[in-house]
């Protein structure tokens, strides 16, 4: 993106120490205005923001949050360090406790340290790979519900038809049962979430105790959902479930086992289920979004995942899925192109350096795939999507790599690609959302076509990357073969 530098937000030069040590050199950055600081370009667009500081101070850059210093990092070997090096230097930090800890409370997202240890061992039995593999009939069978629902030539929004299909894979998974009734509360608390952290709105960088009658609607509505959540686990222990983790069924089992054996507490087990509820089908619905979107911009590329689906008899399963190297290309392209997550938030709890730059303890760092995966020093036209760039051809075969997620074939750092940050703390969910997006491009691929209507997105930086507007695609029926 071109964008002009508002005022305020000249370049000015590092300011550096008598003593000339770069490694004590303060980041460059725009100087903002008095007592906003930099909020007034974040509120206009905090994306674009993201990338013009990138562009412009490099791989880490200062800005300024109601005086408040913060850093945009963008340097791959710098996230990596932060990420994976040196993760035992870090924390979630005081920020996203503040803006977050009343919809996650302690669950696995925001606990840190023992804590964070002992409830990322309780749940890990149900992302094993053989378990995530047995959810993949009930990822097609929605899938194939959505699509008996549509008929030739209908216009969808593709957001919301995503959405609820990831809600219901999600549910179903996590709940293990009807899921009809949890509906409600979970969509209004959705919608709440997406209007308490929306960028655009200058009442979003305000502090939590701040009483805005949206913060006090994301209050109420969270409030009703967690009630929800804590009826559904009565019923569940009611019911005598599993004494192990590992026996349980699904991940609300999972949960409700761990807090039996005294692994996690009674408000753990609901901030995990609250946590896995949106951190799940949101990032997927925006996915599943994006995938479609992108791939209905490139008909032969469309074409190429079409042919490679329907050489199966039937809709794929789990296991045949990573024999499709076009398929997750094409996935993976639009995490790349458009990032569900475009933030990831750090802080070092103890002076660091970073990039020859001396960080303190307690400034917060954002790590922005969204800008990374944007960058023309790692990525090649990188405003075009372009799955090809996954692909290599070897022994006359068309290959992608294997079931883990990495940097596109060719000559660039690990984390020039991140969109399920990494490290320890990379999303625990990550097998699952590829699987789902997979899984699900595949099944509706088999039955329709999918042209634009929306030309342009419109996004929006909330909790996550979201379509401003409806994302409205055309369907056409695929002629049975």
């Amino acid at each position: 993106m071109t964008e002009t530098v508002p005022d305020g937000e000249r370049d000015r030069e590092p300011e550096r120490p008598a003593d000339g040590d770069p490694s004590a050199t303060k980041p460059p950055g725009p100087d903002g205005l008095p007592v906003l600081g930099n909020v007034h370009s974040l509120a206009d667009d905090a994306l674009a923001f993201y990338e013009r500081q990138s562009a412009e101070y490099g791989g880490l850059a200062r800005y300024n949050v109601f005086g408040t210093e913060a850093y945009v990092v963008s340097d791959p070997a710098a996230i990596k360090r932060i990420l994976v090096d040196d993760h035992d230097r870090y924390v979630k930090g005081e920020m996203p406790r503040e803006q977050l800890g009343r919809l996650l409370g302690q669950g696995l997202f925001l606990a840190e340290g023992e804590r964070w240890r002992e409830q990322r061992t309780a749940v890990r039995s149900a992302f094993f790979r053989e378990r995530i593999e047995a959810y993949g009939d009930s990822m097609v069978e929605h899938a194939r519900a959505t699509a008996d629902s549509w008929r030739d030539g209908d216009v969808i929004d593709v957001h919301a038809v995503a959405t609820d299909y990831a809600f219901s894979v999600l549910a179903e998974s996590l709940l293990g049962d009807d899921i009809d009734a949890e509906r409600e509360p979970v969509r209004a608390a959705a919608e709440s979430i997406t209007e308490r952290f929306d960028t655009s709105r200058l009442g979003s960088f305000l502090p939590e105790w701040v009483p805005t009658p949206t913060r006090r609607r994301y209050h109420r509505r969270l409030d009703t959902l967690r009630a929800t959540i804590r009826d559904l686990v009565a019923e569940r222990r009611a019911a005598e479930p599993p004494s192990n983790p590992r026996k349980a069924d699904d991940l609300l089992g999972t949960l409700v086992a761990a807090a039996e054996m005294g692994a996690i507490d009674d408000e753990e087990l609901v901030d995990n289920a609250v946590t896995f509820l949106f951190a799940g089908h949101e990032t997927s619905a925006l996915g599943l979004t994006y995938t479609l979107y992108c791939l209905a911009g490139r008909p032969e590329m469309q074409e190429r995942v079409r042919e490679e689906v329907t050489a199966f008899d039937d809709d794929p399963t789990a296991a045949q899925i990573r024999d499709c190297p076009t398929l997750t290309a094409a996935v993976d392209e639009a995490l790349r192109r458009y990032p569900p997550v475009h933030s990831f938030f750090r802080e070092p709890t103890e002076p660091v350096e970073l990039g020859g730059y001396r960080i303190p303890a307690g400034v917060v760092l954002t790590l922005s795939p969204w800008t990374v995966h944007r960058d023309e020093q790692w990525w090649d036209d990188p405003e075009s999507y372009r799955p090809e760039r996954w692909l290599r051809e070897v022994d006359g075969e068309v290959v992608h790599g294997d079931d883990s997620s990495g940097p596109a074939i060719g000559e660039r750092p690990e984390y020039a690609y991140f969109p399920f940050g990494g490290g320890p703390r990379h999303c625990i969910g990550m097998r699952f959302a590829r699987q789902e997006l997979r899984l699900a491009t595949a099944t509706l691929l088999r039955r329709f076509v999918f042209e634009r209507e929306t030309e342009d997105l419109s996004l929006q930086a909330s909790a996550n990357t979201r379509p401003a507007e409806p994302v409205r695609l055309r369907l056409r029926e695929r002629a049975p073969e």
